[in-house]
């Protein structure tokens, strides 16, 4: 009777929304069984559509909670006794991804909103309206019942043809973890939690269940970490999610150096870390390590910690630690609050979120002379993608969406008259052509795309005759569990190639005008045909409102402001990463896996250190297609008086933007810094720090301050185990991209010290030496 009130008195405690503390969760700890313990480390188990019972991993029995929001990725275990609560995880990069049905409430629906993919969210280079964002998907995932969103990915954009770039950020961690640290933070604005992930270095879908990547100390720390890092110091998430692959021989879910030494000890982390979707091997591995919640969770896992403690093998001292990380995080729940979600949330005011954010991520590539074009002009709508237009990626960045408004809908609604017989032709093609596509066999197959539709010369010529203007939208997709391919990927077909070519031809012989579309995930080769079109608008893939809000930069409504977060190269091989991408198998001769979830052994040799995008480029001067940061726009801006005082803890610049042009728009700034030789070899410059201006109207000006401390001008040198900052000039550099620079100046830093940390994670040889 004594225990009942003391675990009353401590449950009511929590939801009379109390300070916690560690004492609280531990006076709760002390009341649990081993067991409950055990069951609290794992998730209630998962089904997988489209894998047989037998192929999957068995599932949890203890405490089933799966349904509490049917689609939900998983649940925690529910301690009925104690009227604890189950916690609901839900995959969420574009969007809150569960069933839009339920079998107990017939008749209703539940559709989330489709947001624009992480790739056009940082190409808006807006943290405001990130946050914005953020706190979107934070209201919708609370009212539909979810504690947790497995959310923002911030992996590195390492080379063109990974399958998930469109769920990442960009190529460059410190936008990445800026764009992530703001997104986490309206989502947690909402009372429920974020998930930053894959921590850390899963930068390819192949075998990435069984990849080792080898990488070297100094680049995981500046490239694939930063961006964590800034995201876990401005955003604080409640929770990080551990890779599936090995980081230099050790899975990152069963890595102490990753998730204690690094995590906890050196950057003070205080959330929980739960794995990817069956990620690792050995679950008592993962309890040492740091790994404090395992997901989805199976029988297996609870048996294999349960043994494990009984024998001695795990001190239950562990449990209890990860447990407290845990449930000091579930304890800020909706579902421990008692929350009650209405199931409700203002989806109206969310589309018209989606559709702003959508045309503030769309970078503008080219235009001559075509754009803004008046609703007065008659559309030749080409291409598939134009009526099937791609809101987003498959896998568990996919989104039961209400409704998706293709480029043919967009025009339509913006008043524009787009050619009848083309509209038909394409719509009747584009049916007949569907249905010749098989069923998928696993729901996180990417999506197969309707090959495009060939005209003559002679239908083309006609076309042209009868519209006066030509839009053409190419599409590309893919998703989890795969890489892109270079040949009808990266590469455009020899067919998409011939059909540019003759729309070109055909338009152009009568004076008119020709635009592309690019509905595409991640970057693909433009260089062998982008003097074929007029304009070029990269729309990536913008949600369900697309053709809405491409429309509305099409016409001029908005004038284009996005640029790019990603270099487009000329050549794949052009990109460093491209000698090793995605890695070898150890053994050629294995037979690949009829489970989707399982991979082969194999190993990916990050050769190329620092040298990550722009880093690459730039140093040692390789021509791309479009530089990192690049993006066009109906207006002009003109940078001046700069000025820059030199602080205890860092540098401020600051300058003022005008426009200089016809129409309102919007600059983003950034600053880049070059830093002096040193001690040791630096990329030829670094973005440090960047600003969107508000939209102004022509004429107007705009004063810009960036704060950069020392500690985001440091390097880390993997000999001596530091952050530093060499003696010498800095020189600040101010611009609308990379490659075209408006203002400089040069500041003078002493040597400077940051940080002594410990040696984590190298590689056992040199990376020269794998090399060979």
């Amino acid at each position: 009777m004594k225990k009942a009130i003391l675990f009353l008195s401590v449950l009511i405690s929590l939801s009379l929304y109390s300070q916690k503390n560690n004492s609280d969760v531990q006076e709760l700890i002390k009341q649990l069984s081993l067991e409950e313990k055990v069951y609290l480390v794992i998730g209630t188990g998962m089904d997988i559509p489209g894998i047989s019972q037998s192929a999957q991993a068995p599932q949890a029995t203890v405490g089933v909670t799966k349904n509490k929001v049917p689609g939900a990725a998983g649940t925690s275990y529910q301690i009925k006794k104690l009227d604890m609560p189950a916690i609901v995880f839900a995959d969420g990069p574009a969007g809150i991804r569960i069933s839009p049905t339920r079998e107990n409430l017939p008749g209703e629906t539940f559709y989330a909103t489709a947001f624009p993919t992480a790739t056009a969210l940082s190409s808006t280079w807006h943290l405001d309206l990130v946050t914005l964002m953020g706190k979107a998907f934070g209201n919708e995932g609370k009212e539909y019942g979810i504690d947790f969103l497995l959310a923002p990915a911030l992996n590195i954009h390492r080379n063109p043809l990974g399958g998930r770039n469109f769920e990442y950020y960009s190529e460059d961690p410190v936008l990445s973890g800026k764009i992530a640290a703001a997104f986490v933070k309206g989502v947690q604005s909402e009372g429920i939690g974020a998930t930053i992930k894959h921590f850390v270095a899963n930068n390819s879908e192949t075998n990435r269940m069984a990849l080792n990547t080898i990488v070297g100390e100094r680049a995981l720390r500046e490239i694939y970490l930063r961006g964590f890092k800034i995201a876990i110091d401005e955003g604080k998430p409640w929770a990080v999610m551990s890779s599936y692959n090995k980081i230099n021989g050790t899975y990152a879910s069963e890595n102490h150096q990753l998730l204690t030494n690094l995590l906890r000890d050196e950057w003070k982390y205080e959330g929980f870390v739960m794995t990817d979707w069956f990620a690792g091997k050995d679950a008592v591995s993962q309890m040492k390590a740091g790994n404090d919640l395992l997901m989805p969770g199976t029988e297996q896992q609870a048996e294999a910690i349960l043994n494990a403690v009984k024998e001695g093998r795990l001190k239950e001292d562990i449990l209890d630690r990860n447990i407290e990380n845990i449930l000091r995080q579930y304890l800020k729940t909706p579902s421990f609050k008692n929350y009650k979600s209405s199931n409700k949330p203002d989806l109206e005011a969310n589309k018209t979120l989606a559709r702003n954010i959508a045309t503030e991520g769309m970078v503008l590539l080219k235009n001559e002379g075509i754009l803004p074009f008046k609703n007065t002009l008659k559309v030749a709508l080409l291409g598939v993608t134009s009526y099937e237009t791609i809101a987003g990626g498959t896998g568990s960045g996919d989104v039961n969406k209400a409704y998706m408004v293709s480029l043919e809908e967009g025009f339509m609604n913006a008043g524009f008259d787009v050619d009848e017989l083309m509209v038909n032709s394409y719509k009747t093609y584009i049916e007949e052509e569907k249905g010749k596509i098989p069923p998928k066999k696993f729901f996180f197959e990417p999506d197969v795309l309707v090959r495009e539709k060939l005209w003559t010369e002679e239908e083309l010529y006609k076309i042209a005759d009868e519209n006066d203007v030509a839009v053409f939208t190419l599409g590309r997709t893919s998703g989890e569990f795969k890489d892109r391919t270079a040949e009808a990927d990266f590469y455009l077909t020899d067919e998409e190639k011939n059909i540019l070519k003759q729309i070109s031809e055909a338009f152009h012989n009568k004076g008119k005008k020709f635009v592309i579309i690019l509905n595409i995930g991640g970057v693909i080769e433009t260089a062998c045909w982008k003097n074929l079109a007029d304009a070029i608008l990269l729309a990536w893939q913008p949600g369900q409102e697309a053709g809405n809000a491409i429309v509305d930069v099409l016409s001029g409504k908005v004038t284009p402001s996005g640029k790019l977060p990603v270099t487009f190269p000329i050549m794949l091989n052009d990109v460093y990463s491209s000698k090793n991408f995605p890695g070898k198998l150890l053994d050629p001769s294995a037979p690949a896996p009829e489970n989707p979830l399982m991979a082969l052994p194999s190993e990916e040799i990050y050769e190329e250190g620092i040298y990550v995008g722009y880093r690459y480029f730039d140093t040692f001067k390789v021509k791309t297609s479009y530089p990192f940061g690049f993006g066009l726009s109906y207006t002009s801006f003109e940078y001046s008086d700069l000025s820059v005082k030199t602080k205890n803890d860092g540098v401020e610049v600051a300058f003022n933007v005008k426009n200089t042009g016809k129409y309102a728009g919007k600059e983003i700034a950034q600053v880049y810094v070059i830093s002096p030789k040193g001690k040791i070899e630096k990329p030829e410059k670094e973005l440090k720090g960047f600003a969107k201006t508000n939209l102004l109207n022509p004429g107007k000006s705009e004063s810009v301050k960036i704060f950069i401390k020392n500690g985001e001008l440091a390097y880390y040198n993997d000999h001596t185990t530091s952050w530093n900052i060499d003696r010498g000039d800095y020189h600040f550099l101010i611009g609308s991209n990379s490659q075209d620079i408006s203002l400089t100046v040069n500041v003078k830093l002493k040597e400077m010290i940051l940080k002594k940390t410990g040696k984590l994670l190298s590689p056992e040889r040199k990376i020269k030496e794998l090399k060979q």
